[in-house]
């Protein structure tokens, strides 16, 4: 998903209605068990899980339901959640990336499919699109957060950043995959708020939709991909999505 994408849908979620708001914790809840059962549930040991908690935090997620759920996932009988990792094309050869948390691959697979067989795109096998994105570490701050650009781009290159790009609203600074969390922490104590600092798949080349079908199509899919529980992040390469 492109940088200028990723600031708009940032937006769209923060206008989600409750009942939306409660399907975000929902997939952060899940990725929190996963870091707890890989790293342990102290968060002051367990970079992951720290960084899942500010992002929870920042989708207005209360303390109390943080607490419960690392309560819920540190238990021995709590519920293990598998990561599964689908591709496919969606409608005019638009590569995605489906990345999945769930308790269940018999429900996952096949309502994944549906999605993609219903709405012009078909289901391939690991690697047929993910050769086509990077994984890199994407950080976005809000334009009305920044009184210096030039002072912001210096520290961020000088913490280990590899891009730094302005865009309408946002600055996106881009990481490699493993310097995520160590330039976002330099920032963050250089006094900058953070919109957003995760882990991204970023497209090498784009797609774009002139069909209106298939425009109808994709929205469809990528919507549909969203909603679902058991879809954690949805990555793609089309360009002109609204």
């Amino acid at each position: 998903m492109s940088g200028h994408s990723k600031w708009k849908n940032i937006m769209h979620k923060k206008e989600k209605t409750d009942a939306q708001r409660a399907k975000i914790f929902t997939k952060i809840g899940k990725e929190m068990s996963i870091a707890i059962r890989e790293g342990g549930a102290d968060p002051t040991s367990n970079g992951k899980l720290r960084e899942l908690i500010v992002k929870a935090k920042a989708n207005n997620v209360p303390n109390d339901n943080i607490e419960r759920v690392l309560k819920k996932f540190s238990g021995d009988n709590s519920v293990v959640y598998d990561e599964i990792t689908y591709e496919g094309y969606g409608p005019g050869g638009v590569a995605v990336i489906v990345a999945c948390a769930t308790d269940n691959k018999n429900r996952t697979g096949p309502e994944v499919r549906h999605y993609f067989d219903k709405y012009g795109g078909n289901l391939g096998t690991n690697g047929c699109v993910s050769y086509m994105f990077a994984d890199q570490g994407i950080i976005i701050i809000a334009e009305e957060d920044v009184a210096d650009e030039d002072a912001l781009m210096e520290t961020a290159l000088e913490a280990g950043a590899s891009d730094f790009e302005a865009m309408e609203g946002c600055f996106q600074i881009t990481t490699e995959y493993s310097d995520l969390y160590t330039v976002r922490d330099a920032l963050v104590e250089a006094g900058y708020k953070i919109t957003s600092a995760d882990h991204d798949k970023v497209p090498s080349m784009y797609v774009t939709l002139d069909n209106e079908d298939q425009i109808k199509q994709m929205t469809t899919l990528l919507e549909l991909l969203e909603d679902n529980d058991d879809v954690q992040d949805v990555y793609h390469n089309w360009e002109n999505m609204d």
